[in-house]
């Protein structure tokens, strides 16, 4: 394992050169971002673009080239429209069971009729969730106490609805039918084969996220370790290794780059609440300390604030105060921050790809 961990994480996830020309290239090499909280994703994947344009992100959402789904963990993630269905395919499977175990009654019948329903709604186009709710609800289907929410999820990790176009605040619900390209679920992308499909999936994770170990992308993916394993297998050769006994492996020629970077990838770097370099691993006290992991996900509650990362660490968590058009940054610091990081700072958060005013 690299002593300078956070360091190359960072390079390769892009957050110090930012390498995609667009957003949607940036989606279509990590495969997957991590996306419940809509204004951060939108950031994260911006903050990998030279351009650094939340719009640009905005446009690809508008014209079909990246939408939302529950891919897995029973999570919403930003993805490439082109590789929704077949990463949903692959992955979902586990996360439908679990929500059924939970809510069965939703599935004696309710389901079908939301989905017939649902179809019929959005044949002239995408509805905010409000709006197909209300129909839902003007149907005799309730989605009071969570039926909603759950049987949204359902018809999104099925394939049949993802989340497509900016409304204004959120996104409108679709169907992929018409929304996402033709022929790109598992198997007519992959024949089927999910030992291939599972490798891809993984060659993107381990060159964007590396280093990684097969564990963290088990993790992050909650496929099987044997199947990962099959995946693996066709992948030989690809990427370096330190052989430990439980591997890390990365992209060809990263820490080269890491070391030719030099004083650039100790640069302060300000990240949404949700970040893949936050939220792709299974521990994430390689970015900071067990103190400092309580303060940025107080209890333990699954909801992240926004970090400051310097040199790979996170060194504090900030936030956006004030009143629109006169928004401030503040900064919770971890230790003290000298003079020259605090103005950098306040050009980041001057900088940074806001969807909101």
């Amino acid at each position: 394992m690299p002593q300078h961990l956070g360091r190359a994480r960072l390079v390769a996830q892009g957050l110090v050169t930012r390498p995609y020309f667009t957003p949607t290239e940036a989606l279509a090499a990590f495969g997957a971002m991590q996306g419940q909280d809509l204004p951060g994703v939108l950031a994260s994947a911006a903050l990998r673009t030279p351009s650094n344009s939340v719009d640009d992100v905005v446009a690809a959402l508008n014209d079909g080239t990246i939408v939302r789904g529950y891919p897995m963990r029973g999570t919403v993630f930003l993805m490439p429209a082109a590789d929704a269905l077949w990463i949903t395919d692959l992955c979902a499977k586990p996360s439908i069971r679990a929500a059924m175990s939970r809510r069965r009654e939703l599935h004696e019948g309710v389901l079908d009729q939301a989905r017939e329903l649902t179809v019929a709604l959005l044949d002239d186009g995408g509805l905010s969730r409000t709006d197909l709710f209300a129909g839902w609800d003007a149907a005799g289907i309730s989605t009071a106490d969570g039926r909603g929410y759950h049987l949204l999820f359902n018809l999104i990790a099925e394939g049949t609805t993802c989340y497509g176009p900016w409304n204004g605040s959120g996104q409108d619900v679709v169907l992929t039918s018409q929304w996402l390209p033709p022929g790109s679920d598992l198997e007519a992308r992959f024949n089927g084969d999910r030992d291939a499909a599972t490798a891809e999936f993984l060659r993107r994770y381990l060159t964007t996220h590396g280093p990684a170990t097969v564990r963290d992308f088990g993790w992050w993916t909650k496929l099987t370790l044997a199947q990962i394993r099959r995946g693996m297998a066709l992948l030989d050769g690809e990427f370096e290794t330190d052989g430990a006994d439980e591997p890390s492996y990365w992209r060809p020629g990263l820490l080269e780059e890491v070391k030719r970077l030099g004083r650039a990838t100790a640069a302060p770097v300000l990240l949404p609440g949700f970040d893949e370099f936050i939220l792709g691993y299974q521990d994430r006290l390689f970015a900071m300390s067990d103190e400092h992991h309580r303060r940025l996900v107080p209890g333990n509650n699954g909801v992240f604030k926004r970090s400051v990362v310097i040199g790979g660490k996170v060194m504090g968590i900030w936030t956006r105060v004030g009143r629109p058009g006169k928004r401030t940054l503040d900064v919770e610091p971890f230790g003290e921050l000298s003079a020259a990081t605090q103005r950098r700072l306040a050009k980041l958060f001057d900088a940074f790809p806001f969807v909101t005013p």
